[in-house]
């Protein structure tokens, strides 16, 4: 039976307006890399990113890898907090769905590639941190274990205290399917940007998700 769901963060339940990846990396990331004496040009990031490469590459630049990755993630915060004065952080129109699936009995977890902080940052803003027993970032004792390994989606069910064939994850990009795979789970794209080849079951909302969850047998109280 199904007892819960394990939720990617950015683009499935908020989203940036305006936001390019490398608009950010050479107009937030970059200057401040400089300042730190490293030149990073952004397809490397991004392979870095998209795991194409380990996160330790960075090393070859002269710096130690976890000291790159929290020096992207304070300017990520910052870039965060300035999308929030400006208003160009938001909430998905569904994410009230979130408070159903909780009414429902399920034990929901959140899992992002972006920092801790970052991450409880943006579910903070839109009062949706309430919803999520745990909520994990990157960790930065393991930082290839950001999506798509599964070593996050797993912790988070370790957390939970559930087994992979008793919860779902849901996201909507490759490295959330790829991620759930992982961990032997069954994926649920919600494709708000299109789907994603290879998820179980596909949900254009977190409201079809909900009709989705008590098909599958869980009702409300």
């Amino acid at each position: 039976m199904l007892k819960g769901l394990i939720f990617d963060v950015d683009e499935t339940l908020v989203y940036y307006e305006g936001y390019d990846h490398r608009e950010w990396y050479e107009g937030w990331v970059l200057p401040e890399l400089r300042r730190h004496g490293i030149d990073l040009d952004y397809e490397t990031y991004r392979r870095t990113v998209r795991g194409d490469l380990p996160r330790s590459y960075v090393e070859r630049f002269g710096i130690d890898h976890v000291e790159f990755w929290k020096i992207v993630d304070e300017v990520n915060l910052r870039y965060r907090r300035e999308m929030a004065r400006l208003g160009r952080i938001k909430p998905f129109p569904d994410v009230g769905a979130l408070g159903k699936l909780k009414k429902m009995g399920m034990k929901l977890a959140a899992v992002s590639n972006a920092s801790q902080e970052c991450t409880e940052f943006v579910l903070g803003l839109f009062g949706l941190r309430k919803y999520f027993e745990v909520v994990y970032g990157k960790d930065y004792s393991n930082l290839d274990g950001v999506k798509p390994s599964p070593y996050l989606v797993e912790k988070a069910l370790n957390a939970l205290g559930l087994k992979p064939e008793e919860a779902m994850m849901v996201g909507d990009s490759y490295h959330d399917v790829l991620a759930g795979k992982r961990a032997g789970m069954k994926v649920v794209n919600v494709t708000r940007f299109g789907k994603i080849e290879g998820a179980d079951y596909y949900v254009k909302d977190l409201w079809e998700l909900v009709e989705l969850v008590k098909k599958m047998g869980v009702h409300s109280p």
